[in-house]
């Protein structure tokens, strides 16, 4: 889905959208009950909790260097390949509810494109992704993550004229 804006090399090196610290969990991508299914079979241990009609990893253990890698993350690279959850394919773009309204953020952690200027992210949204985006949190409202300080709002959601009454 970033194929255009991010390379899949620098993805591939990186890997740290599948990584998490104790700080960094609510950050855990939203999974189908098919996805969930595929990652218990292939790692059993892995426990999940509903979250609406989706799923995110129940996290009760770090490793001995204090994080939480996602069990989907194998040597080769994720193991979903191009059926990675929603919240994976847009990373380091966020969807979150900020005072209400629902915006696009992006993540700092995100080398690769955080040193971009913030002007070519939000116009590769307009591109058509802002609309791919907020139509999936229409159909998947579980994806839409709280606000948490640091991120950057690149796009609000365009109020519709119903709501500017």
């Amino acid at each position: 889905m970033l194929k255009k804006i991010l390379s899949s090399q620098a993805c591939a090196q990186c890997r740290l959208c599948c990584i998490f610290d104790r700080y960094e969990v609510w950050e855990t991508p939203v999974f189908t009950p098919q996805l969930r299914d595929r990652i218990s079979e292939a790692s059993p241990d892995t426990k999940f909790v509903p979250k609406d009609s989706g799923f995110i990893f129940r996290v009760e253990k770090f490793g001995p260097d204090g994080l939480f890698t996602c069990p989907a993350l194998t040597e080769k690279g994720c193991m979903l390949g191009d059926d990675k959850p929603f919240d994976c394919r847009i990373w380091p773009y966020r969807i979150m509810n900020v005072g209400g309204r629902r915006a696009i953020t992006i993540a700092s952690l995100c080398g690769e494109l955080y040193s971009r200027p913030l002007s070519q992210l939000v116009e590769f949204l307009k591109e058509g992704l802002a609309e791919t985006i907020f139509a999936y949190a229409d159909a998947h409202p579980e994806i839409v993550k709280p606000y948490y300080e640091g991120y950057p709002v690149l796009l609000f959601e365009p109020q519709s004229s119903s709501d500017s009454k």
